[in-house]
């Protein structure tokens, strides 16, 4: 590295880039070999004469492109030859939707290891992968199914469980089977802006419920039923997306009392329930003759799975998502069933699972240390925060001045069913940032919001 310097200022290209450049010609020569490790971003940049925000561009640059690897506590190591990644690949490993709440994604070599034996594995019955397939699962997949949903306390019968194609198309198909174009549905005031985009597209008319900080009020909701008569209730009621809220047991108790007594069907997004070490039992355990549970996987194990694990109410509804899932999309996909019931199987899901969580909650330490110039609501195992943006801030004036740092912020109207001033703002942590960066983003995001408080 100690010609860094020279070929940095004769290359032409931005000093992150020229630094990338110099680790990956570096492994060309064979300079650099795999298990090598790269100098603390600090001491390299003392190095070759460049600031301490240059270096780690550059490191994030090259881990980017699948040149290194970086371990908390133990250093950025050289990857081996046949982990580099080919361009169209390098372009694919760019792809990134800022505006989804993304799960941290895993970093742990013995892990990443064993998600590649899965994968693997899956792959010596390719052939028979590529056919079409029972739209909601062989057994084998629902048996797989059915021991991951024990982790939140449901046993249903197989002839209830569906292995769907991820929560959208599974709340999609559902509706479908609840509701037609007009109908009304009842819903948190705040709730999922996806949620949002699908009954839109159904044509159904959203009724937003008042909640306070245990979420939404019980004599609200039966109110809402009489007044409205509903086809179903949709709640987000564990790490509820954007405001972090989980309804405690005995709020859950009174919704569940409400329904029961109407016999009003339920959707329930557990979406984040199987991060939480010591989530309260879903709503389906209160009502489970009338809940669609929706147990996706996009936030605990990864969301390019596109699955989610389904419950209906009854067997008679379990036929009924399957048509309506066959409608939507004809089926899951095969390959990822394969792959997520040999993870479930042999444990590579929980470890996933184990990872997210504990990421989460450093994370969420080091927004709670690093943003100190607005409050906001937030949970050790959400990943995002639900900033209240101060006087004078303004969430289009903030997602312009983080437009060059990969973080996603989405404004409260987002997700408000009936429209509001933008009082706060959803900021996510997760996704493919290192926590290197994330920690300068989250200086830099708190930086913007004293100046523009400033301006303001």
């Amino acid at each position: 590295m100690d010609n860094w310097h020279q070929r940095i200022e004769q290359s032409g290209k931005p000093r992150y880039v020229a630094i990338a450049d110099c680790i990956a010609q570096d492994m060309k020569d064979r300079v650099l070999l795999p298990g090598d490790r790269l100098p603390p971003q600090r001491r390299l940049a003392d190095q070759i004469g460049v600031d301490f925000t240059t270096v780690s561009r550059g490191y994030t640059e090259a881990l980017k492109r699948g040149l290194i690897e970086t371990h908390v506590g133990r250093g950025t190591f050289v990857l081996p030859q046949q982990d580099q990644r080919a361009p169209a690949d390098e372009r694919r490993a760019l792809a990134n939707d800022l505006t989804m709440n993304a799960p941290p994604e895993p970093t742990d070599p013995a892990l990443l290891e064993r998600m590649r034996a899965g994968l693997t594995a899956v792959s010596d019955d390719l052939v028979h992968l590529l056919r079409y397939q029972n739209p909601i699962g062989g057994d084998i997949d629902k048996e797989a199914a059915s021991i991951w949903l024990s982790m939140r306390g449901l046993v249903p019968n197989l002839d209830r469980i569906a292995v769907t194609p991820g929560a959208h198309a599974t709340m999609l198909a559902i509706l479908t089977v609840l509701a037609e174009p007009g109908d009304r549905i009842l819903c948190e005031d705040i709730t999922y802006a996806g949620f949002k985009k699908i009954a839109a597209q159904l044509g159904l008319r959203l009724i937003g419920l008042p909640m306070d900080h245990e979420g939404i009020l019980p004599e609200a909701l039966e109110q809402a039923i009489v007044e409205h008569s509903p086809k179903a209730l949709y709640l987000n009621p564990t790490l509820h997306n954007p405001t972090t809220l989980v309804v405690p047991h005995s709020r859950r108790l009174e919704i569940a009392a409400v329904i029961n007594r109407h016999q009003l069907p339920l959707i329930e997004d557990d979406a984040y329930g199987f991060v939480l070490p010591d989530a309260p039992p879903p709503m389906a355990t209160f009502a489970p003759d009338l809940t669609w549970y929706i147990g996706g996987l996009a936030k605990c194990i990864g969301a390019g799975l596109r699955l989610a694990y389904s419950v209906a109410p009854n067997a008679r509804m379990g036929f009924s998502l399957e048509n309506g899932i066959r409608a939507v999309s004809v089926m899951a996909s095969p390959l990822s069933m394969a792959l997520t019931t040999r993870w479930v199987l042999d444990g590579t899901a929980d470890q996933i699972r184990r990872f997210i969580r504990t990421e989460t909650a450093y994370r969420q330490n080091l927004a709670a240390q690093l943003v100190t110039e607005a409050t906001f609501e937030a949970h050790p195992n959400a990943f995002n925060i639900w900033l209240r943006l101060p006087e004078g801030v303004s969430c289009a004036s903030l997602m312009a001045q983080m437009s060059n740092h990969e973080i996603g912020i989405s404004p409260e109207s987002a997700f408000r069913v009936l429209h509001s001033k933008d009082s706060h703002a959803r900021i996510c942590l997760g996704g493919k940032m290192q926590r290197h960066t994330l920690e300068q983003t989250l200086e830099h995001l708190n930086n913007q919001i004293w100046r523009m408080g400033q301006a303001g």
